[in-house]
């Protein structure tokens, strides 16, 4: 295999192997809240929680679990939006020896039931609004317990007592509890129980949460993350991020920490760093603009729909956005012109990262603080963490003319799949972990994606890769978003179609459109069809749904 040459780009300041402790992720809370216990763990909506009131709710929490029968290794879901509870809950189940189960609570009936029946989940944590969902489908899983809160339970006055009342009139949903042991009361169990909590002996590979990955290729997978993967990855993001001190930073916790972005980035470095998250519930760009300018925070992890979304935010720059130092984007490619633009109006820097579900997730990033990042790559391996590029004859390629599939070693590669161990085995070759993404790495070892193996078109024996079309759309004044497909064709197999979302105020024609990209694009590469849109599939991260287009296309051909 390759040497690690990339390690000659490291500055000083990043070691090339992290040392971290064989420590459960729930022990670092137990430490920020004896040793910092007055720090501010979490702000919400203008509401506070120190890190010793986070720890005291998170075990008492656990303790309930324990008294109403959760026993070590069991499933928990955790189905709540970016909120006090979301958090205090994960390590809650931590402490309780259970597994979290990271659950979104856009999940229709059909989705939570398919996520409840796979992991085996005993018990789920949700919003008193989520409730009748779950209660439909509970007599086909395994559910034995029920906890339920409400966004206003952790809201200041008069929020907390205006907040139902609005949403009642938003969602038209008036839950009607019935009597039930089973079902109980989040706010009530972390104020009132006083049960012994246990706490049981870990090894450090034990699975500390099943993250689904989004099933673009086939039913979602429970990813098994340990211990040691979210640890070691939490502990290479801390390295990456030195210029950073302990106690110190304020982190914008947008991205949902159901994700596992957001898990690891927002809730678990703020916890093992002490610092304080401001988490917000929903991505709507003037409340972000306003937090930001409010509380300051220093480090701003997101994905490129986010950063967009602001930048088209009519009033932007009359807001102070200047305590933003670093941002490591994710989830999906970061546009260049994106880049420039968010960097120049906050004069912080945003670089472009990479990973995976199943690496905990980060395995890759552009420097934060060294010279400048390189133009459309996804950056360097992270420390204690090997990369390759897999090609069917060589798999010690470097070079741009040496695409094959991105492979990965490090201590934050996944466990396998929860009771798949067919696909567990068909994701491994060599011990080396398959990506499914296609890409090549440089001379001085930066790394570039070129496409998802599995959205790459082959129009007329061409590879064309979507990503290199949709980044020259987004150089055009009149583009926003921008997603890029192969849709079948029966002289040239497959042909591209661009889906376009257009910036407010601004129009264009397919023809100009045409012939911006004919400028710098071959022929071959240039869209045949365009399609305009209000807006674009999206996951809760704001990844687009390359996905949901192709079937939609999929759909029309057939009923041609």
């Amino acid at each position: 295999m390759t040497e690690k040459i990339w390690l000659k780009q490291y500055p000083e300041e990043i070691p090339q192997q992290v040392q971290y402790e064989e420590r459960t992720l729930q022990s670092y809370l137990s430490e920020a809240g004896e040793e910092a216990s007055e720090q501010i763990a979490i702000h919400f909506m203008g509401k506070e929680l120190t890190y010793a009131e986070m720890m005291r709710a998170a075990k008492r929490l656990g303790a309930y679990l324990q008294k109403v029968g959760i026993e070590k290794g069991d499933r928990i879901a955790v189905m709540l939006p970016n909120t006090p509870q979301a958090a205090i809950a994960f390590y809650g189940v931590l402490y309780a020896g259970a597994i979290v189960v990271q659950t979104n609570p856009l999940y229709t009936e059909r989705e939570l039931e398919y996520q409840l029946q796979d992991s085996g989940a005993k018990a789920i944590i949700t919003l008193k609004a989520l409730y009748p969902r779950v209660a439909n489908i509970r007599q086909r899983t395994e559910l034995e317990h029920i906890i339920t809160t409400g966004v206003e339970d952790y809201l200041p006055f008069p929020k907390n007592k205006i907040y139902p009342s609005i949403e009642r009139k938003k969602t038209k949903v008036i839950v009607d509890f019935p009597k039930d042991s089973q079902i109980s009361d989040f706010k009530q169990i972390v104020e009132q129980e006083q049960g012994e909590l246990t706490e049981y002996d870990f090894a450090f590979d034990d699975v500390a949460v099943l993250q689904y990955t989004g099933g673009t290729t086939g039913p979602p997978k429970g990813v098994m993350l340990t211990h040691e993967n979210l640890v070691s990855n939490v502990s290479m993001c801390n390295a990456w991020l030195y210029q950073s001190e302990k106690g110190k930073e304020v982190v914008l916790g947008i991205i949902p920490l159901f994700h596992v972005y957001g898990m690891t980035t927002v809730l678990l470095l703020s916890v093992m760093q002490h610092y304080k998250m401001v988490l917000m519930p929903q991505f709507k760009p003037e409340d972000v603009l306003k937090t930001i300018e409010k509380q300051k925070p220093t480090f701003f992890p997101g994905a490129p729909t986010i950063y967009i979304g602001l930048l088209n935010h009519p009033k932007i720059e009359k807001y102070d956005l200047s305590s933003i130092e670093a941002c490591i984007s994710g989830s999906a490619p970061l546009p260049v012109e994106v880049k420039k633009k968010f960097e120049q109006l906050t004069g912080g820097r945003l670089v472009e990262g990479y990973g995976l579900t199943e690496t905990s997730p980060v395995t890759h990033a552009n420097f934060v603080w060294k010279n400048e990042a390189r133009v459309g790559s996804i950056g360097v391996p992270w420390p204690n963490t090997d990369a390759c590029i897999l090609g069917p004859h060589d798999s010690d390629a470097v070079g741009s003319e040496y695409v094959g599939e991105i492979a990965i070693k490090g201590p934050q590669v996944m466990k396998g799949y929860w009771n798949r161990p067919q696909d567990t085995e068909e994701t491994f070759r060599d011990g080396w972990l398959l990506t499914g993404d296609l890409g090549y790495m440089d001379e001085d070892g930066y790394f570039y994606i070129v496409d998802r193996k599995k959205d790459m078109v082959i129009a007329g024996g061409f590879n064309i890769y979507p990503r290199e079309i949709e980044e020259v759309f987004y150089e055009h004044e009149a583009v926003q978003e921008v997603v890029v497909i192969g849709i079948p064709d029966p002289y040239r197999g497959e042909t591209v179609k661009a889906f376009i979302v257009l910036r407010p105020g601004y129009e264009v024609t397919e023809k100009e459109l045409n012939k911006f990209a004919r400028k710098h694009l071959a022929a071959f590469k240039v869209p045949h069809y365009y399609e305009f849109r209000e807006d674009l599939p999206k996951t809760a991260i704001g990844k687009i749904l390359r996905r949901v287009l192709i079937d939609e296309e999929k759909k029309k051909t057939k009923s041609k």
